[in-house]
């Protein structure tokens, strides 16, 4: 399947990506999604489509209340995640394209998506999506090792030595990024003997002006120019009606799509003191989750550079305070959440998550508890409140949680494993040996691999 420019489309088509541009601008991401959806189904390898897709789909995301993402993130990918595979990569393509419909942060969901372009020999597509995963995880090795890896099956070795060098940066004795750049570093002499061998000099350079030409041409970008001026547009008629929470709204949007959070939350706090934003409901959400934004923004900043200089002792103390922060907001937005809604249970799942990702597992236990009572995420509530009992040493309580989720978990997949796993450590906790070992052969005998597993049944045989 090729990869194809914009400008091969069929001319209606391309007028619908044009509309779709200037939707965006003016926020209208469910158009622009749509649009981009249709031209992908008969057009998949158009990257430039894919990008203008992929920038709207997380402005979207954005504008929505990231508490349900949360609560959703780990239970509804699973059913996607192990379907599909390189067999059948349209289905795995259309698979990835529904979770990233979904969440278009979800690593896992671009991991699909390079897997079925790698099927669909779409390797512009397949450096997109690991370009789109490194975005998430600037410092994960493998992540970048991988893109490396693309850029060079794409014949882009200018990238790859790039990404190389970022890899060398974060470790300078790399021997998988050393060897990454030797083969960019002889894929970028081998292109420059090309260019050098083949026909007149004037003839390449026409030919360069024109590739560079079409390149240009094909693709779909957004202009921070055009958001400038909407902006600028949507303040001068804020002068002219000071009280209208629209205009508020067209600025704010307009700081969003620029990523610059502190105006939009300037703005936002503005339109609140006015008597007709006071008691606006979705001005206090945008309100929360522009607070949000900035902790998080702030937070992976730090950790870029902490990466770079993880000995900096003060920029260490910095993280920690910034992560600290960073937790007590989502723990205080997602509890205000929790009084306003007390039977959203699946906000309770996200309440107590935060609880004991910062080690508070008395809070933590007390919504795992009411989180059981919805079904989409009773099996993860009843395993993270064994996991807060187990965490303050009450080990019988947390027997009785990972039984059921154990009875409960029809497959023996990698969360049952779990589950088994985390049961038996809280048997040899107990002092209750042969239970624990009891535990640990069922994994055995299913996953020799599952993490200690086949070290601690062979210490229990040696030891008889």
């Amino acid at each position: 399947m090729p990869e194809i420019p914009v400008s091969s489309l069929d001319p209606r088509l391309q007028k619908q990506l044009e509309n779709a541009q200037v939707a965006l601008q003016r926020g209208n991401f469910d158009y622009v999604i749509d649009v981009t959806s249709q031209v992908l189904k008969t057009a998949p390898g158009c990257l430039p489509v894919r990008r203008l897709q992929r920038v709207a789909q997380l402005r979207h995301a954005s504008s929505k209340n990231k508490l349900f993402s949360k609560a959703f993130g780990s239970v509804t990918q699973a059913g996607f995640l192990f379907g599909g595979g390189k067999k059948d990569p349209a289905k795995t393509l259309e698979n990835a394209e529904k979770l990233l419909a979904a969440d278009p942060t979800s690593v896992p969901a671009l991991k699909l998506l390079a897997e079925a372009a790698q099927g669909l020999d779409l390797p512009d597509t397949v450096t997109f999506a690991w370009e789109a995963i490194h975005e998430q995880n600037p410092t994960d090795r493998e992540a970048l090792l991988t893109l490396a890896e693309a850029y060079l099956t794409a014949k882009r070795p200018k990238e790859a030595l790039r990404t190389a060098d970022t890899l060398l940066k974060l470790s300078p004795q790399d021997g998988d990024a050393l060897a990454v750049m030797r083969k960019a570093a002889i894929a970028q002499t081998t292109e420059k003997g090309n260019w050098e061998d083949k026909g007149s000099f004037r003839d390449k350079l026409r030919d360069e002006a024109q590739s560079i030409s079409l390149e240009q041409a094909s693709k779909v970008v957004t202009s921070d120019e055009m958001t400038q001026r909407l902006i600028g547009e949507a303040l001068e008629r804020l002068k002219a009606q000071p009280e209208n929470l629209n205009h508020y709204r067209s600025v704010v949007e307009g700081y969003r799509k620029l990523n610059n959070f502190e105006e939009a939350l300037n703005y936002v706090r503005q339109a609140r003191k006015l008597p007709s934003g006071a008691a606006d409901t979705s001005l206090e959400k945008q309100d929360n989750d522009l607070q949000n934004a900035i902790l998080d923004k702030k937070l992976k900043t730090l950790e870029s550079r902490l990466a770079v200089t993880p000995d900096d002792a003060a920029l260490k103390a910095e993280f920690a305070k910034a992560k600290a922060d960073f937790a007590a907001f989502e723990i205080a937005q997602a509890k205000a959440y929790v009084e306003r809604y007390p039977n959203d249970y699946e906000a309770r799942f996200t309440l107590a998550n935060f609880h004991f990702a910062a080690g508070d597992y008395q809070n933590a236990i007390a919504n795992y508890q009411q989180a059981q009572k919805n079904p989409k995420v009773r099996i993860a509530a009843i395993t993270g409140m064994g996991k807060a009992l187990k965490a303050r040493k009450m080990f019988d309580l947390a027997v009785a949680q990972f039984q059921i989720a154990k009875a409960e978990i029809p497959a023996m997949d990698d969360l049952k494993k779990d589950v088994i796993y985390q049961l038996a450590e809280c048997y040899e906790s107990m002092g209750k040996t042969e239970e624990a070992i009891n535990e640990y052969k069922i994994i055995y005998s299913d996953d020799i691999g599952f993490r200690d597993v086949a070290d601690k049944i062979n210490a229990y045989y040696s030891s008889r």
